[in-house]
């Protein structure tokens, strides 16, 4: 709870405000206590709303329907005023935490809470299906967890916020993942989208996990509608209920009176009796204890009044727990002030393709830019940007110049397989390093998470695009895999309709693949009479998007390729160089540059920028030279090129590093360095430059990003215990995650902190 600022209300009718709660796209809310000493959530609506006739009529209507709601387990309304200047709403305040907190403090409920659980939350349904209403937001952070049983909030409210816009064509409402298939699609969900998101409550609390994963909110949606739950840590008694529930047919999913029943024949009061374990009790009792400790302001303005000062026996203050408070049992888009709470209540953002926030927040609006149909445009299958709850940062120390600092963590590869010299792919809380098996490693503390046997081929190519990593099946049918970073496991398969041979991939983006592939000449007998073409899949559609045949003498399987979603720039082994737009594949230019060192381009705004005897910027749209910086040295810049934040970053060997202005060509400065296991691959992270040697001896160095100067060299001191015959060479790569920098050296992997 936040304390009360000078422009707040001191009383809302009979109500005294203690401090703010937080606010969303309705209005503000505020704890506030009635004159007989009742606590109560009290919500203003936004000045701009109350001036809206249409938006105070929906709003009368739905108090008027809201307060019909009377149920045991559900956060009454108590009090309203919808005639006044700023109309509000109060419901009475639950003295508990919602399931959501508890879960994450306690872990997964036991099996007789689950079932206690779920029958309070069904009568509840019972009385808010009865009251005409359907609540369409049915969620962990929605339902309380009190003493003497459940409460269920932000009931009907959701309407007066978004009026007709909440059932038109396109629209989703509701929080992805908890959401019924019928409601994900942008359909009017009923009684029965409620039972749907109750199953997912119920799979919730027994095992701590979503039963349809985490992700972005485009896979969730995608998986709620096409995908099956995981409910294998279901309690066995317990899952063909839930089950029952979370059928993709609304008809075929039971009412809630039949979940009642039953979980229990003798109503959900029998078995709600120290229905919680024993901590998790405790913490309702210290959460409602702290409620009512708080008295009201001394003047409605500035702090929040402190509880009680408690002492020691000694007469000296007592140490006091923080009072932590987060109640908005009045609307979903509330959570959206989760900033301005104690505890943040996490929105969904959606990023993917075709997919646009409406509104943020706990109950948050998705419209799809699609053209109809009930499947988002991009197929979502399991894009994903965070792997969990992410783990607070600890606080990094930066050393002393010429002082490298010291390794968060440092852990083997297990098993050794990697793939040498391909740097680790970051996915949300997760580092994928590229191997057979493939292995994801938690970067805040290196845990492995999941390892994934025989999906990859170390000779093949891995992309990773739209949250997934992409590559050719192993299998020998020409089969294109995609698989979630969440758990290595597959969640995309294309066939390509078999018109191609051997597909390889070359580069990824959020909408497409792109991959080399040959196919045969239809009219010809020899092997020999076959083709190369480039080709793009619709990551959306799982089906090929054009192909264009390579020009003659662009080499063989040998490609580079990167991507910004318009164009598609790629060089091969016979030093050449071609821009595509990705719309159809039509090549834009291409270009015999003539030096091996060009082979891996980089792209920034309209320039494509390539290194050789010198470093040289081409027009991305023409192909014209725009610029070009000599390396005055016969080794030239060694490939690949870095590009971050404007700035391009390369190496002459045995002459030094570079950073020039991607859009002019300037050099910004160049750092001599006569020690050959110089950095040869760059990542930009703060106000530093970090470089990694391909070579064994190297190590990582750290440089200033505006001048150049050197901070510090890493080298690990067991370089000698990965030699050759101990899981390959000592080969550097690095990538940049945050406040951290995650190297692979040989088969060892381990964070620094990027300080």
């Amino acid at each position: 709870m936040q304390p009360l600022e000078p422009e707040d209300p001191q009383s809302l009718g009979a109500y005294r405000l203690l401090g703010r709660l937080g606010a969303g796209g309705m209005g503000r809310v505020y704890l506030a206590r009635s004159p007989g000493g009742r606590t109560v959530a009290v919500k203003v609506v936004r000045p701009e709303l109350a001036e809206d006739a249409q938006f105070r009529a929906r709003f009368r209507h739905e108090v008027e329907i809201a307060r019909a709601v009377s149920g045991a387990y559900t956060a009454p309304v108590v009090d309203a005023d919808t005639e006044g200047r700023l109309p509000w709403l109060a419901t009475a305040y639950v003295l508990g935490p919602p399931l959501n907190e508890v879960i994450e403090q306690h872990g997964p409920l036991p099996e007789a809470s689950v079932r206690a659980l779920g029958a309070g939350l069904a009568e509840a349904l019972v009385v808010i299906h009865g009251a005409g209403l359907v609540h369409r937001d049915l969620k962990p952070s929605n339902v309380l967890l009190a003493a003497d049983g459940p409460r269920v909030i932000d009931f009907g409210i959701a309407r007066a916020v978004d009026g007709d816009r909440m059932t038109s064509t396109g629209v989703v409402v509701g929080s992805p993942g908890f959401i019924p298939p019928e409601q994900a699609v942008g359909e009017v969900a009923g009684p029965a989208g409620d039972v749907f998101s109750l199953g997912v409550v119920l799979a919730y609390a027994a095992t701590g996990q979503q039963p349809f994963g985490v992700g972005t909110a485009a896979s969730l949606l995608y998986q709620v509608v096409h995908g099956t739950p995981n409910l294998t840590e279901v309690p066995a008694s317990l899952r063909p209920l839930v089950l029952a529930c979370l059928q993709k047919d609304p008809a075929q999913r039971p009412t809630p009176r039949q979940i009642s029943e039953a979980l229990a024949p003798d109503g959900a009061a029998s078995v709600l009796h120290n229905w919680l374990p024993g901590p998790v009790s405790s913490t309702i009792a210290q959460h409602a204890s702290r409620i009512l400790d708080l008295d009201t302001p001394a003047h409605g303005t500035g702090a929040a009044a402190e509880p009680p000062q408690h002492r020691t026996p000694d007469g000296a203050p007592a140490p006091r727990t923080p009072t932590t408070l987060d109640q908005t049992a009045l609307e979903p888009a509330a959570g959206a002030a989760g900033a301005s709470g104690a505890r943040s209540r996490r929105g969904f953002l959606a990023l993917g393709a075709g997919i646009a926030v409406a509104a943020a927040g706990g109950g948050a609006v998705w419209a799809y830019s699609g053209k109809g149909g009930k499947d988002p445009v991009v197929d979502p299958t399991g894009s994903v940007t965070n792997s969990g709850a992410p783990t607070p940062d600890p606080v990094f120390t930066t050393p002393a110049n010429g002082m490298s600092p010291k390794a968060l963590w440092r852990k083997p590869a297990k098993p050794l397989s990697l793939k040498y010299g391909v740097p680790a792919e970051v996915f949300g809380n997760l580092m994928v390093v590229l191997g057979n098996p493939l292995i994801a490693h938690d970067i805040v503390s290196g845990e492995q998470k999941w390892s994934t046997p025989d999906v990859a081929d170390l000779s093949r190519e891995i992309v990773s695009g739209h949250g997934l990593l992409f590559f050719r099946s192993p299998e020998a049918n020409g089969d294109f895999v995609g698989i979630s970073p969440v758990n290595g496991k597959e969640v995309w398969r294309s066939n390509l309709g078999g018109r191609l041979t051997d597909p390889r991939p070359i580069a990824a983006d959020d909408k497409h693949v792109y991959l080399i592939a040959t196919i045969q000449d239809p009219d010809a007998t020899e092997t020999s009479k076959t083709r190369t073409v480039v080709a793009a899949v619709d990551i959306g559609t799982r089906k090929m998007l054009w192909q264009q045949e390579r020009d003659p003498g662009a080499g063989d399987w040998d490609v580079s390729a990167t991507t910004d979603g318009s164009y598609l720039v790629y060089a091969d082994n016979n030093y050449n160089v071609t821009v595509r737009e990705v719309a159809h594949g039509n090549q834009v230019w291409t270009k015999k540059v003539g030096e091996d060192a060009a082979y891996r381009p980089v792209l920034h705004g309209d320039k494509v920028v390539i290194g050789g005897k010198s470093m040289r910027g081409y027009d991305l749209k023409n192909g014209t030279e725009r610029w070009s910086v000599p390396a005055q040295h016969k080794n030239g810049f060694s490939s690949p090129l870095s590009v971050a934040d404007g700035v391009v970053y390369g190496t002459v060997v045995l002459k030094g590093v570079w950073a020039v202005d991607a859009k002019s060509g300037h050099v910004i400065w160049q750092r001599e360095l006569t020690d050959s296991s110089a950095p040869l691959q760059f990542v930009r992270a703060g106000d530093s430059v970090y470089g990694v040697s391909y070579f064994q001896t190297g190590g990582i160095f750290a440089f200033d990003a505006k001048s150049g100067a050197p901070r510090w060299i890493y080298r690990n001191s067991t370089n000698e215990a990965l030699s050759e015959d101990k899981g390959g060479p000592g080969v550097w790569t690095l990538t940049a995650a945050g406040k951290r920098l995650l190297v692979v050296h040989g088969d060892l992997l381990y964070a620094l902190p990027a300080v």
